[in-house]
């Protein structure tokens, strides 16, 4: 995820007031779709084989050793993000819980809808699109403004409690998962690379345009370390 600027348009928001901050339908629509379109992103990069995301190689890895789906494991790993939020003083919003729930079941839609592709171009496009549409659909379920991720409400939260930079706390988390995924098996690729590298700026380029603007009076713009 990309670190934003006040600029972005995000708020500072508590779950409730998240859910008093007005368009609520119209934020709920682009939760949903933006986390299904995540799904799909997801489902590209796997199946084009040449590198997920780190925390989806780490899911990959996991779900050798585990009788469920890979969308079920992407639940149970929420789910135990989502416990680390509490030493953290992390409150989940809507989208928090959407995003827990809903993004494993709409990433085994995805690849069950998606054919592994045999050759080298296509696995390429599968990839490179699977980003863009990941960076696409990040920027509208965040710019919908009920709550992050549990994955994202874990880096924020960790910053702030260690004082450390948004940068610094992203990175060690994803070089450990990344590391964990592959000890259990998962495969890293060129595309994990470029995910890592293209995701957040992209996300930064879309979020410009797919920002729901709060007229709520209590909001105040998201610092950067806080976005």
């Amino acid at each position: 995820m990309a670190t934003l600027s006040p600029a972005s348009g995000l708020s500072n928001l508590g779950p409730l007031a998240q859910l008093k901050a007005g368009r609520l339908p119209e934020r709920l629509f682009r939760l949903l779709v933006g986390l299904g379109l995540y799904g799909l992103a997801i489902a590209l990069m796997v199946k084009g084989a040449i590198g997920a995301s780190p925390w989806d190689v780490f899911h990959l890895g996991l779900s050798l050793h585990l009788p469920v789906s890979f969308g079920v494991v992407m639940i149970i790993t929420a789910v135990v993000v989502l416990l680390g939020w509490i030493p953290l003083r992390q409150m989940p919003g809507l989208g928090t819980v959407a995003n827990s729930l809903l993004l494993g079941p709409f990433a085994d839609i995805g690849l069950a809808m998606l054919g592994a592709p045999e050759s080298l171009w296509l696995r390429i496009a599968y990839m490179l699109g699977g980003v863009v549409i990941c960076a696409f659909a990040t920027a509208l379920y965040v710019g919908a403004q009920l709550g992050p991720g549990p994955r994202d409400g874990l880096m924020t939260g960790l910053s702030r409690r260690t004082g450390w930079s948004i940068r610094r706390v992203r990175t060690l988390i994803e070089v450990t998962v990344l590391v964990a995924g592959v000890l259990l098996g998962g495969v890293a690729g060129v595309g994990t690379v470029i995910f890592a590298l293209g995701v957040g700026p992209l996300t930064q380029f879309f979020l410009r345009y797919l920002v729901v603007r709060l007229d709520e009076p209590g909001a105040r713009a998201a610092l950067p370390e806080e976005a």
